[in-house]
């Protein structure tokens, strides 16, 4: 796994550890961001230059990263397992990000309340658990997800997902098994 583009392209990461974690594939990630850059959700320029970023189920932290790479002001990675919290700060030290990514451990489906809403977040919850609609309405709820925020939601391709109130779709893409999804909250 490795950062696709930016200021530290082609740096590796390291995985978590243990199989609890699905990182999104290098490829994945790349039409992601090229979504983010280019489509829909870059009407007005990119979701991502200057964003405050919230990586939801974060995992590696490759999308917090990924987006500090592409000129991202800061980032907040969120994730419950200690264990892999730990493989974040490692991979935001490997890159010399510590300054500009917080890593807190916390649920995204309980999340704490937010210290300042976030312009760009990504949610990569288990697939197949139905996690991305409670999460989304509990982060908005707390206060994480900033009016006119970009937020892309990775889900398997069978999994429906429905822009919820105050949210509107904007893109929907599959790739393999996974399907993005971007909303824009009103």
């Amino acid at each position: 796994m490795r950062i696709v583009a930016g200021r530290h392209r082609g740096r590796a990461l390291a995985a978590p550890p243990g199989r609890n974690v699905r990182p999104t594939a290098d490829r994945t990630r790349q039409a992601l961001f090229n979504l983010l850059e280019h489509g829909r959700a870059a009407a007005d320029g990119s979701a991502v230059a200057g964003a405050i970023v919230l990586d939801a189920f974060a995992g590696s932290g490759a999308l917090a990263l990924e987006a500090l790479s592409r000129g991202a002001a800061t980032a907040t990675a969120l994730e419950r397992d200690p264990a892999v919290a730990g493989t974040i700060r490692e991979n935001a030290a490997r890159l010399d990000e510590t300054a500009r990514l917080k890593v807190v451990v916390a649920d995204a489906s309980a999340p704490p309340r937010a210290p300042a809403p976030a312009t760009l977040v990504f949610l990569d919850p288990p697939y197949g658990e139905g996690l991305a609609p409670r999460a989304l309405a509990a982060l908005d709820h707390a206060g994480w997800i900033a009016p006119g925020a970009v937020v892309a939601i990775e889900t398997g391709t069978k999994e429906a997902l429905e822009a919820p109130s105050g949210f509107e779709t904007l893109d929907r893409r599959a790739y393999g098994r996974a399907a993005i999804t971007l909303l824009r909250r009103a």
